[in-house]
């Protein structure tokens, strides 16, 4: 489709751990269209970051052995060298990172960092620079632009930290960006400016964002579609108002049964049993989550699963969807 900004088929991310390589990520398929907010949720352990640095590849490859193809631009992303790959990160893909303070370089000021990429993406000269980095310093909604150009890290608040790195992310007007948790580490009431700021951006530019996160509120209130990821697989892919309306994979109904819901406060909350298997220990064949739903019977999981359209453009993974309901109870 003309439309189609990314698109990943196949993708297998392992890493070397004792001598043998573990998929991380394990035959991810899925498109990412122009001008939209593509949410990729699911819990700590499921993939998500490491899909995101598969797709910039920041994997160290004396460890990560990529598979597949990532294409963006017209080009396999896999298939560049280094020194084109660097043509392709800050200027076509920008990233925001999940932890800013750990992001930033300690001893550079804020305006040189946003200069770097300038540096190398951009025909601009030194006096160009500096304005535009002070513009889109104003532009993420810095109080003093001027002044926070020339501050260091660790003279900024996390709110105003994870701007800056926003500021970075944005300053070549790239065509994708991926924003790796972007609020994790801040309190509710600069997320929700921090979220604000991004859906202005996005609209400003159209750009398309990956936003990975494990916040259903957020993807509620930012995605247009979304993916949930569960031990290295998408599990289930549909646009965000089908997918809260009408969940049916058992991790998705899993997760959104363990949000409070004030208007039902007399449900006890859903507690997933067990965590996400480590790699050493992952599961590759059948379905990935029935472990964690050990009263359901095992012959209503597909041996190797494959994805179900149960409605146009909702798609889930394993036939476990069908007859699974939560222990002891045909709703919850």
């Amino acid at each position: 489709m003309s439309d189609v900004l990314l698109e990943i088929r196949d993708l297998r991310t392992s890493f070397r751990i004792d001598g043998s390589y573990y998929a991380a990520v394990d035959g991810v398929s899925l498109d990412v269209f122009k001008n939209e907010v593509f949410a990729l949720v699911g819990e700590s352990g499921s993939g998500k970051s490491a899909m995101a640095l598969s797709i910039i590849q920041l994997h160290n490859l004396n460890y990560t052995r990529l598979e597949g193809t990532i294409n963006f631009d017209g080009k396999d992303l896999l298939a560049l060298t280094d020194a084109q790959m660097n043509k392709v990160r800050g200027q076509k893909i920008g990233m925001i990172f999940q932890d800013p303070l750990s992001a930033l370089n300690p001893l550079m000021r804020i305006g040189v960092q946003i200069e770097e990429a300038l540096f190398y993406h951009t025909d601009l000269d030194a006096a160009g620079r500096k304005a535009r980095a002070i513009e889109l310093l104003e532009a993420v909604g810095m109080v003093n632009p001027a002044l926070t150009y020339r501050q260091l890290p660790f003279q900024l608040s996390g709110g105003m930290r994870q701007r800056a790195i926003i500021a970075i992310a944005l300053s070549c007007k790239p065509d994708l960006v991926i924003a790796d948790e972007p609020t994790t580490a801040l309190d509710v009431t600069i997320q929700a400016q921090i979220l604000d700021l991004l859906r202005d951006l996005q609209k400003e530019t159209e750009a398309s964002i990956i936003l990975i996160t494990h916040d259903l509120g957020v993807v509620a209130e930012m995605a247009d579609r979304v993916a949930v990821m569960y031990a290295g697989q998408i599990v289930e892919l549909a646009t965000v108002d089908e997918l809260f309306k009408n969940p049916q994979h058992p991790y998705t109904r899993s997760l959104l049964a363990s949000i409070p819901n004030i208007n039902e406060a007399h449900n006890k909350l859903h507690v997933i049993q067990g965590v996400v298997p480590p790699l050493q220990k992952m599961p590759r064949q059948g379905c990935r989550f029935s472990h964690r739903t050990p009263w359901v019977s095992d012959d209503i999981h597909e041996e190797n699963p494959v994805y179900h359209e149960v409605s146009p453009g909702h798609f889930v993974l394993c036939t476990c969807y069908k007859e699974f309901s939560f222990d002891g109870e045909d709703e919850i």
